[in-house]
């Protein structure tokens, strides 16, 4: 095999379609959730001490890093080839 994932059957097709717009939404919902709370720490940071450590950096690049992870799996991330899975697959059935 070269590596490359098989297509889904026809069947999976839908589901396969389904999963991956229902990741692309969640990774919207992440986005926005990340933008608006880190929006709103750095605004009671001006308010308070602009002049001031500014302390929102922790978040920002704290949640940051599984904004990048959750970008990752969604666009960049493959899935498993057939020979993966059959491999999985014969592992468990021999358990």
């Amino acid at each position: 095999m070269s590596g490359v994932p098989a297509a889904p059957p026809p069947g999976d097709l839908r589901q396969t379609a389904v999963g991956r717009l229902r990741k692309r939404r969640e990774l919207q919902t992440h986005v926005l959730a990340y933008v608006l709370v880190n929006a709103f720490l750095v605004a009671i940071w001006w308010l308070t001490t602009p002049d001031g450590f500014f302390w929102p950096m922790f978040p920002l690049f704290g949640w940051g890093i599984g904004v990048a992870f959750h970008l990752w799996d969604v666009f960049v991330g493959s899935e498993p080839s057939e020979e993966a899975i059959r491999a999985e697959m014969d592992r468990l059935e021999k358990r």
